[in-house]
């Protein structure tokens, strides 16, 4: 199976033609894809960042959280705003995944499934931001979080991919990127380009206001 997905070269693998092929054609497709979410999720992210820009002008602070992959793309949302830039403004962000004794405390003592909506329940206030990333859509503690920030009366921002799963049925985002892909590789790709483009949108906002 990873053979298939990753040809290596050698005894019983493919040459080194094969890995240059996939490689480029592994390439293609997540470019490809980046600038199908930049088309369709364009007008969607302006909106967003609209909304984003108004809560952190009304002093808002941005929580982020997701499982594995998401949860590391979560550290890197919060650390993005952050991060000023040349012409930006730092903004004030949280990674619901750093603090690894709070993160095993609620998970060893409590659940697993509550370790976002507890954080968000005793840090976030109304008019903060919190931003869901899952490749699924339907992981528990994910859901349970957007859950909690809804009704705090926070503003809800999704990431997801593969139809988007219960965080697309259940509308449990006011504002929900669905990357339309299955494979976990290019629903993460593409969510890095979102949310950096999202970056980029409420910076301009800011700055234009």
């Amino acid at each position: 199976m990873t053979e298939a997905l990753y040809p290596f070269p050698g005894p019983g693998g493919g040459t080194v033609e094969d890995v240059t092929r996939s490689t480029m054609d592994k390439a293609a497709e997540s470019l490809e894809l980046r600038l199908r979410v930049l088309n369709e999720l364009g007008p969607s992210l302006a909106a967003c960042a609209e909304a984003v820009a108004a809560a952190f002008r009304a002093g808002g602070t941005l929580f982020a959280f997701g499982n594995g992959g998401s949860s590391t793309d979560a550290q890197s949302v919060a650390q993005l705003f952050l991060t000023p830039g040349p012409d930006g403004r730092r903004l004030p962000a949280i990674s619901l995944t750093a603090d690894a004794a709070l993160l095993t405390a609620l998970a060893n003592d409590v659940h697993f499934d509550v370790v976002f909506a507890r954080q968000l329940a005793a840090l976030g206030r109304r008019g903060d931001i919190a931003v869901a990333l899952s490749t699924s859509g339907g992981s528990a503690n994910v859901l349970l979080g957007l859950e909690t920030a809804r009704r705090a009366g926070m503003v809800t921002v999704g990431l997801a991919g593969s139809g988007g799963g219960r965080m697309a049925e259940d509308a449990l985002a006011d504002h929900l990127f669905v990357i339309p892909s299955s494979s976990v590789h290019r629903i993460q790709e593409a969510q890095t380009t979102a949310y950096h483009v999202l970056w980029e949108l409420v910076q301009q906002a800011l700055a234009e206001a």
